[in-house]
This record gives C-alpha cells, sequence and structure tokens, in this order.
C-alpha cells in the first residue's frame, strides 16, 4: 500500500461522494443472472435490447460496462449489443459466504453522459466438499457421563451456499454414540456427539468413530474426520469464563505481535482437574492466522495485520479445558477499527486528448473516485487548479465529468496540464493526484498579418533581369497548413501598369524580382498591392501595398542643344576687337535625361587655339573673353567645350565653336532667306530652338525699342535706311542704341531688320553696328564661313 501523501485543503470543487444515491432520480436497475464458472465470453443478455438502444448508438456513443470493483469481469459487444463475461466468476472468490451473490456494474453512455444501472446474480454450484480443518480430533469423556450428554465436535466448512452447503452430519454406526447436526445463529450447523447409554471404562476405554459431513448437492459431496474418544475418570466441574461475551476494539493498523485483550476462566476443581489451559474452539483459517492465545494465560496477540476495508469485525470462539478433560466455552467479540489509511482511488472511463479551439463546451474526462475506508475517513473531495478553463461536474453516484469552462485558443495556450486532485476528509488527510495532459487543435481563425501595412522598395535602374529588389513577410499564428503562407500580386489598380512584365513574386517567401531591366526616365516609381493567403479551409487572407521607386542611374550623357550638333557645317561666332574683358561670346546650352546630381551640369574649356583669350563659365556654360582683344590675336580661334555631369561615374559630352574676331558687322553679309530655310528645314530641333528663342528675344527688344524709340527718332533716317539694305530687298531700317546693361559689357547699336521671306513675319537677327569698323574684313570674313553670318548669344 503507497503511503499517502498529507495536504492542506486549497480553493476546490466541492463534491462529496457519498455512497447512498445522490438526489438525482435513478431508474430501476436491469438485473441478470449467470451460474458461476461459466466459460468467459459466454452471453449474458442481449444489453442493447432490454436498454431500447440502437446498434449504432451504442457504438456512436462509446458505450462501455464499467463494475463497482476493480476488475472488469463483464464486456459489451458494440457490434451486436450483447452482455458478454469477460473471465469465469467464482463465486466464492467474488462473495464468499455471502447469499445472494450480485455483481453491480453501470454501463456509460457518452456525448451526452448517461448511465444506467445492473446487477447480476451468480447462481452457486455444487464445486466444493466440506472439509474439517483436521484429520483427526481427540474427545476426552468422563466415565460418569450420562446418556443424552452432548459433547460438540469439530464442525466442517463448506464454500458453497444454500442447498449446495453443509447439510448434516453423520458417525459411523455404533451403539454408544449417535451425532445431532444443530443450527448456529450465524447459519453455520454444528455436530453434537449424544451419549446413548452409559460407559464404563473398564469394559471399553477408548472409541474410534468417523464423522461424515455431507451437503446437499447433486450429486452430493462429503468430507470426513476421525474422532478418537477417551473414557476418563470423573470430573464433575468443568472451567467456566469470568466474562462472556468479550468485546474489544482494535485499530486495523495495531502492530504485529500487539495484545489485544486476556480472557480468564475458574475451575473449582482441585489438583489436575482444576488447571485450565486456554485455546480457539472450531476457529477458521482466518482467525488462526490473525489471532493466537497463550494457553496459560489466555492473553489473545495479533499476529497478523488488519484490514477493516477487508474484515469489520471477527467472532472467536474460546475454550478452557481443565485437566480432566472438561471444557468451558467462551465469545469474543474483536471489532476493527477504521484509520485513515486508504487514499482515495481514481480511475478514468473516458478521456479525450485533444480538443479543437474555440470548441463549445466539451467533455475532456469522465472518471469514478473511490475511497474504501468509511466514514469521513471515505468521504471525499475532488478538485482542479483554478487558473485553467475547465469545471468539474458531478455526473452520476462518484462519476465526475471534466469539461471545458469557455472555447479555448490555440494561440492563447497550446496545452495544459489539468491535475486532478481527490482529498478525504480523514485524519491525518489522504490525497490522490491524477495529471492529464489536452492539447488544443488548430482551427484556422487567423489571417495572416504583414510585418508592415506598406512596403517602400528602391532598385536602381537599368537593373539585370530577375534581380531580387525586395522582400514581403507575413505570419500566421495558426499552425500546421492553416500557417503555411502562400504569396501573390493582386491586379493594379491603373490597368495601364503592365505589373505582370515588371515584378513577380516567389509563392513561398514572399521575394519579390524585377523581370526586367527599368529605366528611371520611364518609370520613376509604381504601386502594386500583394495578398498573403494561407492554406486553411477556408483560407484567409491580407493584404499590404508595395511602392517601388526607380533610382537613377547616371546613364545619360549630357546632350547639346546649343549650338546644335546636327552634322552641318560649324556656327561661326562674331566677336567685335573691340569686346571688353567678360564680354558674352556665346552660350553653350545642354540638357542631361538623368536626375538629381547625375543631371547637375558644369562646363569646361577643353581646347582653345588661343589659352587664356577665351573662359567658360563652369555652371552656366557662358563663353567670355578673358581679356581684351588686341590687333595681334588671330581672326579664327577654335574652342572645344566640354560639359560634364555630376554622376557616378560622370559622363561628358564636347562640342567645338568657331569664334571669328571681326572689326565691325555689316548687312550684306546676312544670309539669304533661303539659305536659312533650308538651315531650318534641315533641322528641326535647331528651327524649334531658334523660334523659342526668337520670340523670347523679341518680347525683350520690343520693350527696349519703346524705351529708345523717342532718342532713334533723333537720328539720320538716311544713315539708318543705307545700313538696313539687304539683296533682298529694301526695307527701312531703324537702328538702336542700347547702353552696357545685363550680360553685355559696354554700348552696342543693334540694327533691327525684317526678313525678307514673306513666310515669316518675325526678326530675323539683331545686328550690332561698330563705329569705325573695317567693312572690307567683315565682308571677308563672312564669305568665308556663310552658315553663320550673324551670332546672337542666348543668356
Amino acid at each position: 500500500m503507497k503511503t499517502p501523501e498529507r495536504i492542506q485543503p486549497n480553493r476546490q470543487v466541492v463534491a462529496f461522494i457519498l455512497m447512498v444515491f445522490l438526489s438525482q432520480a435513478c431508474p430501476e436497475p436491469i438485473r441478470y443472472s449467470v451460474i458461476e464458472e461459466t466459460e468467459s465470453g459466454s452471453f449474458i443478455a442481449h444489453l442493447a435490447k432490454d436498454l431500447g438502444l440502437g446498434i449504432r448508438e451504442l457504438t456512436a456513443r462509446s458505450a462501455r460496462v464499467v463494475s463497482d470493483d476493480d476488475k472488469q469481469r463483464l464486456q459489451l459487444d458494440r457490434q451486436t449489443g450483447d452482455l458478454l463475461l469477460r473471465e469465469k466468476i467464482d463465486r466464492e472468490e467474488l462473495c464468499g459466504s455471502v447469499e445472494p451473490c450480485v455483481l453491480h456494474f453501470q454501463v456509460l453512455l457518452e456525448t451526452p453522459v448517461q448511465f444506467f444501472e445492473g446487477e447480476l446474480s451468480i447462481q452457486d454450484i455444487n464445486d466444493h466438499s466440506p472439509v474439517f480443518p483436521t484429520g483427526e480430533m481427540l474427545l476426552k469423556i468422563p466415565e460418569n457421563s450420562q446418556p443424552g450428554t452432548l459433547f460438540p465436535l469439530k464442525l466442517a466448512q463448506d464454500l458453497d451456499v444454500g442447498s449446495n452447503g453443509l447439510q448434516k452430519y453423520t458417525i459411523s454406526p455404533n451403539s454408544y454414540f449417535h451425532v445431532l447436526t444443530r443450527n448456529h445463529s450465524e447459519a453455520k450447523k454444528y455436530p453434537d456427539l449424544v451419549q446413548d447409554k452409559a460407559l464404563d471404562r473398564e469394559e471399553q476405554p477408548a472409541f474410534s468413530l468417523t464423522l461424515i459431513a455431507q451437503d446437499g448437492g447433486s450429486p452430493p459431496k462429503s468430507g470426513t474426520i476421525t474422532v478418537r474418544i477417551l473414557i476418563t475418570d470423573v470430573n464433575d466441574n468443568a472451567p467456566e469464563f469470568v466474562h462472556t461475551p468479550y468485546e474489544v476494539q482494535v485499530l486495523e493498523n495495531s502492530s504485529l505481535d500487539s495484545p489485544v485483550l486476556s480472557v480468564s476462566a475458574k475451575d473449582i476443581d482441585s489438583g489436575n482437574f482444576g488447571s485450565v489451559s486456554y485455546g480457539f474452539f472450531q476457529a477458521s483459517d482466518e482467525i488462526k492466522q490473525t489471532f493466537s492465545i497463550n494457553e496459560v494465560t489466555g492473553e489473545i496477540r495479533l499476529t497478523k495485520k488488519l484490514d477493516f476495508e477487508h474484515i469489520k469485525s471477527y467472532h472467536v470462539e474460546i475454550e478452557a479445558i481443565d485437566g480432566g478433560g472438561l471444557s468451558g466455552k467462551g465469545t469474543v467479540v474483536i471489532h476493527v477499527v477504521d484509520v485513515n489509511d486508504n487514499a482515495p482511488e481514481l480511475t478514468i472511463s473516458s478521456l479525450t486528448n485533444s480538443i479543437p479551439e474555440n470548441a463549445p463546451e466539451t467533455v475532456v474526462s469522465i472518471f469514478r473516485i473511490r475511497d474504501r475506508d468509511s466514514g469521513d475517513n471515505g468521504k471525499m473531495i475532488c478538485s482542479i487548479p483554478d487558473n485553467l478553463p475547465f469545471l468539474l461536474k458531478p455526473t452520476f453516484k462518484n462519476f465526475y465529468t471534466l469539461v471545458t469552462e469557455s472555447p479555448l485558443d490555440r494561440e492563447s495556450r497550446a496545452e495544459y496540464n489539468i491535475t486532478i486532485t481527490v482529498t478525504d476528509l480523514g485524519t491525518p488527510r489522504l490525497k490522490t493526484q491524477h495529471s492529464i495532459t489536452v492539447t488544443v487543435s488548430d482551427v484556422n481563425d487567423n489571417a495572416p498579418a504583414f510585418s508592415q501595412t506598406t512596403y517602400t522598395l528602391r532598385v536602381h535602374e537599368n537593373n539585370s533581369p530577375a534581380l531580387h529588389i525586395g522582400s514581403v513577410s507575413a505570419t500566421d499564428r495558426d499552425s500546421g497548413a492553416n500557417a503555411q503562407v502562400t504569396y501573390s500580386l493582386l491586379p493594379p489598380a491603373d490597368p495601364q501598369l503592365p505589373l505582370a512584365s515588371l515584378v513577380s513574386i516567389n509563392a513561398d517567401n514572399g521575394q519579390l524580382f524585377a523581370l526586367r531591366s527599368l529605366d528611371y526616365e520611364a518609370l520613376q516609381a509604381f504601386e502594386f498591392g500583394v495578398r498573403a493567403a494561407d492554406r486553411g479551409s477556408p483560407a484567409l487572407s491580407s493584404q499590404a501595398r508595395v511602392r517601388v521607386l526607380v533610382l537613377d542611374d547616371n546613364d545619360n550623357a549630357p546632350f547639346v542643344l546649343y549650338p546644335p550638333q546636327n552634322g552641318s557645317a560649324p556656327c561661326t561666332e562674331l566677336v567685335p576687337r573691340a569686346a571688353e574683358a567678360g564680354y558674352l561670346v556665346t552660350k553653350v546650352v545642354a540638357v542631361d535625361g538623368d536626375s538629381g546630381q547625375n543631371a547637375w551640369l558644369s562646363y569646361q574649356l577643353l581646347k582653345a587655339t588661343e589659352p587664356g583669350l577665351f573662359g567658360v563659365w563652369a555652371h552656366n556654360g557662358e563663353v567670355r573673353t578673358a581679356r581684351l582683344l588686341s590687333e595681334r590675336d588671330a581672326v579664327k580661334h577654335r574652342l572645344v567645350v566640354l560639359v560634364r555631369d555630376n554622376g557616378e561615374p560622370p559622363r561628358s559630352a564636347s562640342v567645338t565653336l568657331h569664334v571669328l574676331l571681326v572689326d565691325g558687322f555689316s548687312q550684306p553679309y546676312l544670309p539669304l532667306p533661303e539659305v536659312a530655310a533650308a538651315e531650318a528645314r534641315a533641322d528641326p530641333l535647331t528651327v524649334y530652338l531658334v523660334v523659342a528663342l526668337a520670340s523670347v528675344s523679341s518680347l525683350f527688344l520690343f520693350s527696349v525699342l519703346v524705351f529708345v524709340a523717342v532718342r532713334l527718332c533723333r537720328r539720320s533716317r538716311a544713315a539708318s535706311a543705307g545700313r538696313c539694305s539687304g539683296p533682298e530687298g529694301h526695307f527701312p531700317g531703324h537702328l538702336v542704341d542700347v547702353s552696357g546693361a545685363g550680360t553685355l559689357s559696354q554700348s552696342y547699336q543693334y540694327e533691327v531688320c525684317l526678313t525678307g521671306d514673306p513666310r515669316t513675319g518675325e526678326f530675323k537677327f539683331l545686328k550690332p553696328i561698330f563705329p569705325n569698323l573695317l567693312v572690307e574684313d567683315t565682308e571677308r570674313e563672312i564669305k568665308e564661313n556663310p552658315n553663320c553670318r550673324n551670332s546672337f548669344v542666348f543668356s
């Protein structure tokens, strides 16, 4: 037996298990009978029919048979609904001498939980013969014994009951004695030897007779014992016990060899006839094994451990025999006092280890508790920890049902260890604990969640195809297939966006790839949606937005707009020799298709015919004179200007400028309208640029003309008419005098002439007029370079 554990009470779900029926009403139990020693697997009854249940219902509700004792002697065949014997039943082992012998059982049904009570009566068969405790007994009878005197004999025991039990005693035929069978108050039959006539020790000092015990079976069985009778001298006083019956209480946990009580008997005879010896009279094997008696002192001691749950009291017959063979009888009643030496027992009848989350009230386990002690020692309290979402419900007698208190959430807690504690109310208290592990199975109740609602990815243009540009990530709190996330692209909100040809996504890990090379100049950014879906049933999903920013690379070299690079003859810029230092010769205009610092342009004079004469401003591309011109400077100059961006690595373009130093400008060297129109048609881009620049310049000049109109009216019309005539026709000219302002370093006179082409109604050019110019040198230079007879610098 395990040492019981002592505990202190805690908060509990209290249910006192009483041996009497609870307040619930119970139907009359179903009753069956079977003959003992029937073979295992034998049919007892059609249980399903008697309960009014169908075969399918028995299987669906997990029907089973449970017995009150530890051995399961019965079983239920769910396929047929028959109640069968699991093993042979020995009535004597099960019930001993108790009659009738009834095996109590319950039929347990689940979902919903339901119980039926049943009783199986075990019918006795004559499978045991009467047995005497010894094969021989000695009986001393005084010779002066009178006829009719009764002498008790040893009784036989028959484990069978009823008609199969011991019925009568007989003795071998003789003329002195016969046997009388007497019924005891405990339904036992005792043999008494009856003297028929006077004895004479001198005539016959001894007898040897055979005592026969016979039962009432068919056929009857019997047992024998030899009775040796000695005829003794006269002893006319038998011993008598001082008290009878004796009653005593003994704790069941009393130690071995501890004294129980002492008995005492007196004999008024003297001598050997007055000396008394003590012993058990017709004691059973159980009494002989449990107690011993001192023949001299009459002290009874304990020789075997007591068990209140097995035997609650002992009725011990004792006798005192004097020296002459006379005896007196007495009775000792020993009551075993229960102590709390049995811990409660817990037996699981049904157990469900896995419960789906979000399920309503669910039965986890059905179990039975029992305590073999009695009184308060057998009363029990059943409890589970308070911090668990489970409840204990008393169901039927000493059966409990463990159910969920509320729907469980696997994501909050996936496993529960439930300790069921059963405590009795004895002193000291004993307890039994049983642990149940319940796992919560997953249900797809959580959609995948992205780590961000919006992702911003950056990729450089001109990337290689199938480049990994970033990843999206989503997690699912479920488990198994419910937590396996797959990724996909959502249709773009802009139907014009060719998303399928731009990016792809790895369905398993959410990695994003650029399918083709991106061009910042064509597409700076685009957005699309990504969906993450689990593999549950039904599948749940969530969405996130991804914004891809295309980063500019320095993949475009600067492009020079002016001077035009159309493959035609180079344009010559005219610079008067009277120009001062810082004179604006021209301006190189360039653009870059990139953005940011990749489009920041800087200008540098890479090569010059005469270094130090011209300079280029680094930030705006203006070409200016670095010093005053002299007569020694060459007339023709070739300048190479390098235009470089600020990218990494930097890209550049170069342009060649032809500069002609002149003493002044003259009208005859202007280009013909047909030639100008042909050049415009040859390069549409140049035409568009010239038209745009001319429009801006026209507005500026118009403002200037209005401002100086009064001064122009005072000048000689003849001089201005001579200066404003050309090969195309004679148009009235007007001189405009502009003082040094803006980007020009000194005062100039501009000759405003209309084009001779009637198709255009705009200014053809502005030609500066310098005093004291050598017209011949100027005309010679213009004839050498007819493609650009005039230079106009744009700022």
